[in-house]
């Protein structure tokens, strides 16, 4: 694999969008299910209209319209956001970030609603407050919500992959550029897939492994 080595510089930049995406992801998706939950008339027809956005519309579309999109408007270009917005991995971040926030967001309430209404019941019943009674679903909910998340996880690195759109050279950066220097498309695309095939490996082992731990607890409850 004479092309892995230059590949694997790229690695860490794929990583970093990757973590920082999915922490953002899911603050937000977290904070959007909170109003879901809460139903707040004005704030959950918002926060439908952003999931429709996000999940209706393809990923590439959105990293674009966030990169380009921007310097269209002149008094943005002059605001102090400029500084950011120009910058193709705050964009790439952005975009995966919302995007993997609207698909979290529609799993954790899916989990939430597949609690048992009566478990909501007896948490009343004892007088437990919104909160504790909400903390008590979350913990729930989780054993159903990992096996979903372990996908939306990979789904967010192989994803990052489109960054290299906007110029960003992770992996796949770094593979377009091989490929045009060498014209050995199946070389390198071959070894820049071989390595995003180990690491979603590599993560479905983990949150299997953690699958089994959260299963485990629930059970001994």
């Amino acid at each position: 694999m004479p092309y892995l080595a230059e590949l694997l510089t790229g690695l860490a930049t794929t990583l970093e969008l990757t973590v920082v995406s999915l922490l953002l992801g899911g603050v937000l998706a977290l904070l959007l299910t909170w109003v879901l939950e809460q139903k707040i008339p004005v704030l959950r027809q918002l926060t439908e209209c952003y999931l429709l956005l996000f999940t209706g519309t393809p990923l590439l579309v959105q990293i674009f319209l966030i990169y380009y999109g921007p310097a269209q408007f002149d008094w943005l270009k002059h605001s102090w956001a400029w500084e950011w917005l120009k910058q193709p991995w705050f964009c790439a971040v952005l975009a995966l970030g919302f995007n993997t926030a609207a698909y979290s967001t529609r799993l954790f309430k899916g989990a939430l609603d597949a609690v048992p209404s009566g478990e909501v019941l007896a948490c009343k019943a004892l007088g437990m407050t919104a909160w504790q009674t909400l903390s008590v679903k979350l913990r729930q909910a989780l054993r159903r919500a990992v096996p979903g998340y372990s996908n939306e996880v990979i789904l967010v690195l192989k994803g990052s992959s489109l960054a290299s759109t906007i110029t960003i050279m992770d992996v796949m950066g770094i593979a377009q550029r091989l490929q045009g220097q060498t014209y050995d498309t199946l070389g390198v695309f071959g070894t820049a897939g071989l390595i995003y095939l180990v690491f979603n490996g590599a993560l479905t082992l983990l949150f299997r492994l953690l699958e089994r731990r959260v299963l485990a607890f629930q059970l001994s409850r």
